[in-house]
């Protein structure tokens, strides 16, 4: 898992990319293909 500042790049690398917010932190997870996965805060 990546922890970057900018999740808007990590969500446009695929369309399965999703942002999800838990925990007071912003997620990007992909359900298809666990590789993109990465968190920001």
């Amino acid at each position: 898992m990546k922890v970057r500042n900018s999740l808007k790049s990590a969500k446009l690398r695929e369309k399965g990319c999703r942002v999800v917010r838990r925990r007071g932190r912003v997620y990007v997870i992909n359900k298809k293909n666990p590789r993109f996965k990465a968190r920001q805060g």
